[in-house]
């Protein structure tokens, strides 16, 4: 029936010369191939995004009055409401988690290489659009805490100068959060940021399957130097298989988190309230907040939040042109590269667990 069903299809749509690049695709097999996966679970997780999203849109109001309320009855009247919001949410952080392992993967890697300069272009573009998804959605659920996180994000984009000021009534709607940026943040969260991450994931893809997998320097010397060693598997079904083993994990992982620590909806957003002691934002955002709490208020005749928010601007933009950096002598750059992306990763790590423990 299903041979049937295929013909029937092929014959109208002509499948077989769809599929038929992914017949011939290999991937090469080496001991840091498991990294590989990391790029296949954070497309998992953004389509478990997608497909709660939907079910949640289902019931929620994004209005000041009603959308702590709309989540409140998902989460108590809704069958299972509690544990859609939990995958949700969940999944938003194991997302973020997942596309920081992939960049630092393909980074110690060096999986950036010509000709995959663009490749990892689109893939830094696509991790700042999904901490966009973060920070979009976490307001929409109108609790104090998200209503005060949203403030003083907002209120560092507003640092920056010339532009910061329109940027930052441009994201409220307004001087000051109120429903309007609730309305704004929910336009961006279930429209803007889906359709730009849609259409940079196709370019993702097609960039990978054009380029095939990156082989690390190491590797590549080995097997140009004895070339019995070259493994490689079939991207169908073999190294499909095994991706959708790691989905099974990933899977598990986020139906256990959503169970056993289902997450809390909080307070309802008071805007006249005074702030909660201690407010901070998401920890993909942590390290940032602390880099700029240690910054003196006053840099020379500069404030330094204007200048910690500029260091932070041109750092992500020497991080996307990373892969343009590199030399004539690509084994020494190659080493300062490395240097620098351990030494992101543990400031990254110690400012974050730095900004938990501080009061």
């Amino acid at each position: 029936m299903f041979a049937a069903l295929y013909r029937w299809l092929d014959d109208r749509l002509h499948l077989d010369g769809l599929i038929e690049p992914f017949r011939h695709k290999t991937v090469p097999t080496h001991r840091l191939s498991y990294w590989y996966f990391f790029g296949g679970i954070t497309l998992f997780l953004f389509m478990v995004q997608v497909f709660t999203g939907i079910l949640l849109l289902l019931y929620y109001r994004p209005s000041a009055n009603e959308a702590f309320e709309s989540v409140q009855y998902i989460m108590t009247r809704v069958q299972f409401g509690w544990l859609i919001r939990s995958i949700h949410s969940w999944s938003a952080n194991l997302m973020i988690f997942t596309a920081f392992v992939h960049m630092f993967s393909v980074l110690f890697l060096k999986a950036y290489r010509k000709p995959r300069e663009m490749t990892w272009v689109s893939g830094m573009l696509l991790l700042f659009l999904v901490m966009g998804f973060g920070f979009s959605g976490y307001l929409l659920p109108w609790n104090k805490l998200a209503f005060f996180a949203t403030t003083v994000g907002t209120q560092m984009a507003g640092q920056v100068p010339i532009i910061g000021q329109p940027m930052m009534v441009f994201l409220r709607g307004g001087p000051q959060v109120t429903g309007a940026t609730l309305t704004r943040f929910y336009g961006f969260h279930v429209a803007v940021l889906p359709m730009l991450v849609t259409v940079l994931i196709a370019i993702h893809l097609f960039l990978v399957q054009r380029q095939g997998m990156s082989v690390p320097p190491k590797v590549e010397k080995a097997w140009a130097a004895n070339p019995s060693l070259r493994r490689e598997m079939k991207f169908f079904p073999n190294f499909l298989l095994r991706e959708l083993m790691a989905w099974y994990v990933a899977i598990a992982t986020l139906g256990a988190l959503a169970a056993l620590f289902p997450w809390n909806l909080g307070v309802k957003a008071e805007p006249f309230a005074s702030a909660p002691a201690g407010i901070k934002p998401e920890w993909y955002f942590l390290f940032m907040y602390q880099t700029l709490k240690l910054i003196p208020s006053k840099v020379w005749i500069v404030d330094g939040e204007v200048l910690g928010i500029l260091g932070c601007s041109l750092a992500g933009l020497f991080w996307v042109l990373l892969p343009f950096f590199e030399s004539d002598k690509p084994a020494r750059t190659r080493t300062w590269i490395t240097g620098l992306g351990i030494f992101a990763l543990v400031f990254m790590i110690v400012m974050s667990v730095y900004g938990y423990v501080a009061q």
